[in-house]
């Protein structure tokens, strides 16, 4: 009986002028786009200079840190106050403001401070580009030390901790490479979670479950017709998401595609029987597509795609505890960029076969052929 169900399933796949189109030019399309797009490094801040010294030393710092491509030189002011209007008005970020007897400072004494001043009207902005430029000061120090064969510090007049990054798993800060693997589970969250929990009620609408309804078919086999197909889709699409993240932006995993394999298995297990129970609760397609849109928002937004789950407040990281995004994206990263293997993830996946045995079994449940 399974066979013949899923015979039907396929074939009204096929003939569906819109799905098939979806599962393969999607994940292109978002693939070779949305990493370019979300791209969380803050670029172009727009920097103003005071430059009271005027002499080479302050002339070469002024250079190092508008060299940058974090940094768009806004322009120079003539004192502190002029260069705050800009800030005010909106038409710059942040102040760099280099003091009298700056070089002076920095030969005699081995060190001089310089201000930084940041408008932390758009905080994202106004934190990471001062501190990015705490970390050009220091450099720049750490560059006249090697020169002049003596320690000298720069550094700014509020600095009491010198924080020197160590970045181990992506040493280029390429964001594109951190994305790319989380971009996949979102392929797979849409595909494998959304597209499911419109097809029973698609059949409720066009009256076809009717005619299921009245046979003998088991709700087991009945739910397993449904999602078989789409799980063969999730494979594709992995598949095909794999290949394109090598050819364009040379990301290959660090780790095994059997580790990677595994979790997905697992994942759109859970996910494919969550969709299914919210088209059983469901009795139009608009009602499940908003239901699912609302679960969908939340799932992405609090899984660390885009905000790491350690910088949540503290209710928001109990939240996302029941998210299975969150483990997924987890497992993908971590067998990119660090190589981990089943055993080192062994939590995540069994949190995630908890997910998938709770979710299939709601759907089993909550399937009524009297509907």
């Amino acid at each position: 009986m399974l066979k013949y169900l899923l015979e039907k399933e396929i074939k009204q796949f096929i003939r569906n002028s819109l799905l098939p189109r979806l599962v393969l030019f999607m994940p292109v399309m978002m693939l070779l786009i949305t990493p370019w797009a979300a791209d969380l490094i803050t670029k172009n801040v727009k920097l103003v200079v005071v430059d009271h010294d005027h002499s080479t030393f302050s002339h070469r710092f002024v250079n190092k840190a508008t060299a940058s491509d974090y940094f768009l030189m806004y322009g120079s002011s003539g004192s502190y106050d002029q260069a705050m209007e800009l800030i005010e008005k909106g038409d710059a970020d942040i102040i760099l403001e280099i003091p009298h007897n700056f070089e002076r400072d920095l030969m005699r004494s081995g060190i001089a401070r310089v201000l930084i001043s940041a408008n932390t009207v758009n905080g994202t902005k106004g934190s990471l580009g001062s501190s990015y430029l705490s970390q050009i000061t220091a450099g720049f120090g750490e560059e006249l030390s090697k020169e002049t064969g003596r320690p000298l510090v720069v550094e700014p007049r509020s600095a009491t901790l010198k924080v020197v990054p160590n970045i181990r798993y992506n040493p280029t800060m390429d964001y594109k490479k951190f994305m790319v693997p989380a971009f996949m589970v979102m392929l797979l969250t849409l595909i494998c979670g959304f597209l499911p929990a419109l097809n029973i009620v698609m059949e409720k609408e066009t009256g076809t479950i009717e005619q299921i309804n009245v046979t003998p078919v088991g709700k087991i086999t009945f739910i397993l017709a449904k999602l078989i197909p789409y799980w063969i889709m999730g494979v594709i699409v992995l598949t095909l998401s794999l290949v394109i993240a090598w050819l364009v932006y040379g990301i290959v995993p660090a780790g095994s595609l059997l580790a990677i394999y595994t979790g997905f298995v697992v994942y759109v297990i859970a996910l494919s029987g969550f969709g299914i129970v919210v088209s059983n609760y469901s009795a139009t397609m608009q009602q499940a597509m908003f239901v699912m849109f609302f679960f969908m928002m939340i799932f992405i937004l609090m899984s660390g795609l885009f905000t790491p789950v350690s910088s949540m407040p503290d209710w928001a990281q109990k939240i996302t505890l029941v998210n299975p995004l969150r483990y997924f994206i987890k497992i993908m990263r971590s067998i990119f960029f660090k190589a981990s293997t089943v055993a080192d993830l062994w939590l995540d996946y069994t949190v995630l076969v908890g997910f998938a045995m709770l979710s299939n079994l709601w759907a089993v449940l909550s399937y009524r052929k009297t509907s």
